[in-house]
């Protein structure tokens, strides 16, 4: 999310299984560990601005069952209507309820408060956080978590959720046009400590149409935050390994 486009997302967000056996096992298993089955998903997106709307269309068209939230009712409702089946509204804390996976795309001041809010219904699951410190905007809280890293800091304020670092660090408009393209898709970083909720991104990073390069542990999601090289370059998963030093 660059700059201008986290400004408009603040506005959106204010504004806005086999066998008997193998059933009764994933029966007995927190529905955030199902989740990575095969199979269309819950989402619940925190955030329906400009990222978390696109994002989260991409994922309805690709057969997941998406509600979108953010503090504006009917600018939710009006997008999922637009979207069509497979989409819905709801508040934030009906849509993290919701969810068996969640996309948070807001300010990033906003990530404790949320956190404190929705304690109870995001302890244990797979959060994919695309949500940018910027210190223009969110002040001093921003330039402390660039400082240590978004990686290690988002943890602290989101405490239970499994944290993937993901879809923070290219425009939405390219995240949007370049869905699905021909030939070499659109890199997206991910960097995560859980391995079942990196696998569960990596599959729906591929499902919104692009391709994912994993980075490493969540310590490693500073080689893509705000303001570093690779920020807000539009890159081939070729040319971003690239740029990041990793083995292809």
């Amino acid at each position: 999310m660059s700059e201008n486009e986290a400004k408009h997302g603040r506005r959106g967000f204010i504004r806005i299984a086999g066998t008997a056996a193998l059933r009764l096992a994933l029966a007995g298993l927190p529905c955030v560990l199902r989740a990575a089955a095969p199979g269309k998903l819950r989402i619940g997106v925190i955030g329906s601005g400009r990222v978390g709307g696109t994002i989260g269309e991409l994922w309805v068209k690709a057969g997941h069952e998406v509600m979108f939230s953010s503090l504006d009712i009917e600018h939710d409702r009006k997008l999922a209507a637009g979207i069509g089946s497979g989409a819905r509204a709801g508040t934030p804390k009906e849509a993290a309820a919701f969810g068996e996976v969640l996309f948070f795309a807001v300010p990033y001041a906003a990530l404790p408060g949320l956190g404190r809010d929705l304690a109870a219904e995001i302890k244990g699951k797979i959060v994919l956080d695309a949500s940018n410190p910027i210190p223009g905007r969110d002040g001093d809280m921003a330039k402390a978590a660039l400082a240590s890293g978004t990686g290690v800091v988002s943890p602290q304020f989101l405490p239970g959720a499994r944290i993937v670092r993901a879809y923070n660090e290219v425009g939405y408009a390219r995240m949007r046009d370049d869905a699905h393209r021909a030939g070499e898709r659109l890199g997206i970083p991910l960097a995560a400590d859980d391995a079942q909720a990196l696998k569960t991104a990596v599959r729906l990073v591929r499902d919104a149409g692009h391709e994912p390069v994993v980075v490493g542990g969540l310590a490693r999601a500073r080689e893509f935050d705000y303001g570093t090289p690779v920020f807000g370059r539009p890159l081939t998963a070729a040319e971003l390994r690239n740029a990041l030093g990793l083995k292809p």
